[in-house]
């Protein structure tokens, strides 16, 4: 497979639905709003939990109904698809409103989607019966490095993939309203890269996670710096680890921060970087003796995880909406990747290998 073969951004099947934006944070700000500007998806409404924030981000964007509440956004009978960008403990209240509204077509979610995987068991069961889409916003298969990735590993140029990491060591912009929760890296910043080996290899049969607490959160946490090791019937061996501390921010100190990951298999080894912590684009160079000869080949692109791979998300989902089938990004899939994380939290908890025949997602 040559390097000029890989499709790093997806292409725009379909942009034709329109679009409520629940929540004016930095995420919508800066992702959402952005990604569908340069992709031309119509954003017809916004609201968040003050309205006065909405109105900001309204105006930047040139967006033009700005609602009271979500709710009544959602009740707005111009929106289509809910786009939300909300706590996780409120989340799945707007989701079943949503669900509710006979104009309403879809909805993206964040993650985490719910706080309990039984929670989002039961948000999947709902939107089933409603006939309506929920798909869950994990953008970090859309980012350009990790696209390309799957690409080469689906052609076999690496042959069977024997092991995988995900080396982080970058500090978070935790929210405001994480403080009120208990579980903190998991949940809210592994769950990305759990996700991802989940799209790579599929679902693992067993994790163990270890943790400490973070020195820098001033706020209580059960889970700072985490490490997690998977196995998966394939036998592929991947090992997830978020340093959030990453060493002191200092005056005079230089900083560091950076995301890296590895994928050796037994025809090839591929590498790269994810962008986010200093906001460049994504990096991959690989090498394979079924296709490079040996040599090492680094495929380029321009764009960015941060805002481009949201241009993917809500594609998908429009392009699910028009054709009446399931989104890449459904909200069965990403039951999986919550009964993961929970089963990371388990392991934590118990001090043991867990594994996922053990959580419940029926």
């Amino acid at each position: 497979m040559a390097g000029t073969d890989f499709e790093p951004d997806v292409k725009i099947r379909t942009r034709e639905y329109r679009i409520g934006c629940v929540g004016a944070g930095m995420i919508m700000a800066e992702c959402h709003l952005a990604a569908y500007a340069q992709a031309g998806f119509p954003v017809v409404a916004i609201a968040s939990r003050t309205k006065a924030s909405a109105e900001k981000v309204a105006r930047r964007w040139n967006i033009p109904i700005v609602h009271d509440t979500p709710e009544q956004l959602i009740e707005d009978p111009n929106v289509e698809i809910v786009d939300l960008a909300f706590p996780p403990d409120q989340q799945p209240a707007l989701i079943r409103h949503a669900l509710k509204q006979p104009h309403i077509k879809a909805i993206l979610a964040q993650k985490p989607l719910a706080l309990s995987v039984e929670e989002a068991v039961r948000l999947r069961d709902e939107a089933a019966r409603s006939g309506k889409i929920l798909s869950v916003n994990q953008n970090m298969r859309y980012d350009q490095s990790i696209r390309v990735l799957k690409q080469i590993i689906d052609s076999g140029a690496l042959g069977d993939i024997v092991f995988a990491q995900i080396d982080m060591h970058a500090i978070p912009h935790w929210q405001s309203f994480l403080a009120g929760y208990d579980r903190l890296t998991l949940a809210n910043m592994s769950v990305h890269h759990l996700d991802v080996l989940r799209f790579l290899f599929g679902d693992p049969q067993e994790i163990t996670t270890l943790t400490r607490k973070d020195p820098r959160t001033k706020f209580d946490h059960s889970d700072g710096i985490t490490v997690s090791t998977l196995r998966f019937p394939s036998r592929v061996l991947a090992v997830s680890l978020e340093d959030v501390w990453s060493g002191p921010r200092e005056q005079g100190y230089r900083d560091d921060q950076h995301i890296n990951w590895r994928v050796d298999g037994t025809r090839g080894v591929a590498k790269g970087t994810i962008g986010w912590p200093t906001g460049v684009a994504s990096t991959l160079t690989y090498a394979s003796t079924e296709t490079t000869g040996g040599e090492w080949v680094t495929p380029n692109w321009d764009t960015m995880w941060f805002p481009h791979a949201f241009i993917g998300v809500m594609e998908q989902l429009q392009h699910a909406v028009k054709t009446d089938t399931p989104p890449a990004l459904s909200v069965a899939d990403n039951v999986k990747t919550m009964a993961l994380v929970e089963a990371g939290y388990r392991s934590m908890a118990e001090g043991r290998t867990v594994k996922l025949s053990e959580i419940s997602i029926d």
